[in-house]
């Protein structure tokens, strides 16, 4: 099977999963996503405390060696046991997901541009660019009602991690990307224009 590895970035609450959800409503079976989130690394000998305080945008704080290795598994046709993540308790979950190889895959992150490896497994990379003040409405929106996060906290880390961690490595990350898109699943336009392009692919 010729497998299309398609990759998604952009700033937090930038509009990826919005993009990333239309494709996967328009192709159905056809598409499988790997989130970068879900390859936060594992702290279990850590106390939730000390868990809090790391820096949860940093490169670092991901095992992306991990998930280039599945996403090489998955372009060889091979199934794969995704790790999972409970934000809840800022700590990797017992549970796997088994993600199946499709014609299309598309790998989600804030920042999968910033590592060569892993863009180089990717054929279209698409970088979702939104205004900062967007970008924050939107996080404080959904750590609050769907992660479970008090106000002050989302704020907090925003101006102590996140935007530094943008301005240090996402935003520079966008100069790899092959297609920048405005507003992300909002701008029907450009997904369109990849919605053709993964139809096509497909359809060979």
């Amino acid at each position: 099977m010729d497998i299309m590895i398609i990759g998604i970035a952009g700033g937090t609450g930038s509009g990826k999963t919005t993009f990333t959800n239309r494709l996967k409503e328009r192709f159905g079976g056809d598409v499988s996503v790997v989130y970068h989130d879900n390859y936060y690394k594992a702290h279990d000998d850590m106390p939730f405390e000390a868990r809090c305080e790391l820096n949860y945008d940093h490169p670092d704080a991901f095992d992306t060696e991990l998930m280039i290795e599945h996403v090489r598994q998955l372009k060889e046709g091979k199934a794969i046991q995704c790790p999972t993540y409970d934000y809840t308790i800022h700590n990797r979950a017992r549970e796997t997901v088994t993600v199946l190889p499709t014609k299309v895959i598309i790998i989600e992150g804030i920042l999968i541009f910033q590592s060569e490896p892993l863009r180089d497994l990717m054929d279209i990379k698409i970088f979702v660019d939104t205004d900062a003040d967007v970008r924050i409405l939107r996080r404080i929106t959904r750590d609050v009602k769907e992660r479970g996060r008090s106000l002050d906290s989302v704020v907090n880390q925003y101006l102590t991690t996140v935007k530094p961690m943008h301005e240090q490595f996402v935003e520079p990350s966008k100069r790899n990307a092959d297609i920048i898109v405005l507003e992300g699943g909002h701008n029907v336009v450009a997904l369109d224009m990849i919605i053709q392009r993964v139809k096509t692919h497909i359809e060979t």
